[in-house]
Parts: C-alpha cells; sequence; structure tokens
C-alpha cells in the first residue's frame, strides 16, 4: 500500500484510508471489526471517524462509531501501528442533543475532544479536524454564497487557540480541516503564523468525478501551502459504483434507506455516471475501480476515504489501489467532465 506524508509532518498515511461513519447504523461492531482486520493487513494504516457518526446522525447512535473503533484498539493493541483521524462538530444540522447544539468554543472542543478520547479508549487523536465551519459560508453541496450579517460565528481564532491547547497537553498530535473554503483554508494558515500555533495539516472535502469542486481553490491551496486533500465521497454515496443506474435501489444501500442523501441524486448525475460507466467497460474496468484509481492519482491528494457495508464492496475499493489508469482512459474522462463539469454539488 502506497504511502503519502501528511502535510508538514513526520507521519506517513495510507493512500486509502478507512472511513468509518456506517459503523453503528448501517454495519455492527462485529463488522467493524471484519472491517478493521481486513484492512489493516492490507496495509492501511489510517483510519477516521468523527464524534457525531454514525450517520445518519442520531442522538441514539451519536458516538457508537468511536465506541466500535476504541473496543477493536482495545482488543487488538495495535494503536501505535494506526494513524487515527476524528473531528470536532460544528452547528447546526440537527446535532441539537449533542453539547446543546455543538460549537467551534474553546469550551465545545475540551468537552469534545475529552469524550472522544474515551470512546477511542486511547491517550491521543494523530489527527483532530474540525467537522465543518463555525460560520455562514457554501459547504455540504451548496455552490452559491450566500453571506448571513446576522451570523453569531465562533471566530477562527478561539477554535485555532482552544486546538493548540489540545496539542500543548498532548491528547492531539496534529490538526486538520474539513468542509472548509479557500478563504477560510487561508484564514487558519495565517493565524497559526501569526500566533504560532499548529498549522492545518489536511483539509477533508468531496471530491469524486461528479464534484470536482475542490479543484477550483483549494487545490492549489493544497500543494502551495502542503494542506493534503483527505477526499471523502470518493464513490458519491456509491452512486459511482453503478448500482443505481436505471433507477435501481438495491436493498439496504444508503439511498434505498435514508431519503435525505439526495446530493447524487439528479438526470445530470444519472446520465454523467452513465457515460463514465461506459468508458470503464470499454477499458476493462469496474466503474468502482475508474472512480477510485481517479482520485488516487491526482497530485494534491494525501489519502482517499473509502467506506463500504460489505466485505465485498471494502476489497474491491481497497484493490483500486493497484489500479493504474491510462492516458486513453484519463482522456475519456476529461470528456466526460467537460459534458458533466458539476453534476453534483
Amino acid at each position: 500500500m502506497q504511502k503519502r506524508k501528511l502535510g508538514q509532518t513526520d507521519l506517513e498515511v495510507s493512500l486509502i484510508c478507512l472511513g468509518t461513519m456506517t459503523w453503528g447504523e448501517q454495519n455492527s461492531e462485529a463488522e467493524a471489526f471484519e472491517q478493521l482486520d481486513y484492512a489493516v493487513d492490507a496495509g492501511i494504516n489510517f483510519i477516521d471517524a468523527a464524534e457525531m457518526y454514525p450517520v445518519p446522525p442520531r442522538a441514539e447512535t451519536q458516538g457508537a462509531t468511536e465506541t466500535c473503533l476504541g473496543n477493536w484498539l482495545k482488543r487488538r493493541g495495535r494503536r501505535d501501528d494506526l494513524v487515527i483521524a476524528s473531528k470536532v462538530a460544528g452547528p447546526g444540522n440537527g446535532l441539537g442533543y449533542l453539547r446543546d447544539g455543538p460549537r467551534l468554543t474553546r469550551k465545545h472542543i475540551h468537552q469534545a475532544v475529552d469524550a472522544s478520547l474515551d470512546r477511542l479508549q486511547t491517550d491521543y487523536i494523530d489527527l483532530y479536524q474540525v467537522h465543518w465551519p463555525d460560520r455562514s459560508t457554501n459547504f455540504f453541496g451548496q455552490l452559491g454564497y450566500r453571506h448571513d450579517t446576522d451570523e453569531t460565528a465562533t471566530p477562527i481564532e478561539e477554535t485555532l487557540e482552544a486546538l493548540a491547547e489540545l496539542v500543548e497537553a498532548g491528547k492531539v498530535r496534529h490538526v486538520g480541516l474539513s468542509n472548509e473554503t479557500p478563504w477560510g483554508t487561508m484564514r487558519y494558515l495565517q493565524v497559526a503564523k501569526e500566533r504560532g500555533w499548529p498549522r492545518m495539516v489536511s483539509i477533508q472535502n468531496p471530491y469524486n468525478l461528479l464534484n470536482r469542486s475542490f479543484e477550483v481553490g483549494l487545490a492549489e491551496i493544497a500543494h502551495r501551502e502542503q494542506v493534503g486533500l483527505l477526499a471523502y465521497s470518493p464513490l458519491a454515496f456509491g452512486v459511482l459504483s453503478g448500482k443505481y443506474l436505471g433507477g435501481k435501489r438495491p436493498q439496504g444501500a444508503r439511498l434505498t434507506l435514508f431519503e435525505r442523501f439526495q446530493r447524487y441524486s439528479s438526470d445530470q448525475v444519472e446520465a454523467a455516471t452513465q457515460a463514465y460507466a461506459e468508458l470503464a467497460a470499454q477499458h476493462g474496468l469496474s466503474l468502482t475501480h475508474l472512480a477510485l484509481a481517479y482520485v488516487n492519482s491526482r497530485d494534491f491528494l494525501t489519502s482517499n476515504i473509502i467506506g463500504a457495508t460489505t466485505m465485498e464492496q471494502l476489497r474491491e475499493n481497497i484493490d483500486s489501489a493497484q489500479v493504474t489508469l491510462s492516458e486513453d482512459v484519463l482522456k475519456g474522462i476529461e470528456a466526460i467532465h467537460k459534458d458533466f463539469t458539476y453534476p453534483a454539488p
């Protein structure tokens, strides 16, 4: 398994990162253990979680994902072999049950990390990420920007100072961003330089064949500032496996179970996915391997966060690390991208 450096740190993380957000909802703890065993044996050393997981978020299941991971770490005793990432939730998104409504204030961040450490049964988190901004901006599929003059945002300075305190205390090794914009990313870097606080080492944003918006603005920052992309939804909620083509809704699949996930459901998405599926077939590839290998090939990528609910899916996703796309395939992808530039936000 290829490894890439995490920002300017001394950590090297696997090209494929194991995502965990189904554990405790679509996957049991036993299934989570099976996924972890297989992934680690395959050379994956990077595991990504969050305090709000699993999804869809519910008060009854909040924290179950970290608990699954913590129980596995306690059982297997392999903490030092892995790079564990988690996230602190921002405001909104129906999370009023979490700390009476999570914010990115000093108080909330300290409470959140202590609770995550307890669930993970570890003394430290390797990469602690701000899950989404505590201000009005565009993320989670919103392309247009609408400024809220009445917002009650937590200043980035307060958030970063709290994260610096966690690093100083040894509870966190490095810090990163998620669902962030170019302005937000550069502002965090500026404040870190001015105050001597920890520098953001990564940014976890959506990136896939149906949503390449990261390339506009953020990709250059990832290169020049060494804040590499941790790509989430590389299969666009499973749409880029092709299993939903033709209006299909397989039993137990995410879009079948949860109507709230509409980000990759449109006629444009269907048409683009069909075009990529035909390209993959022309070159003897599965659509899954075409989609994941494309993300893997990007030089602004640090790691590709895959998720699976079955072992068959997990094996195919991990095997994408061994797939190299030809120039003809890459040209075909760009031709389709020209016709379907942003079929999904």
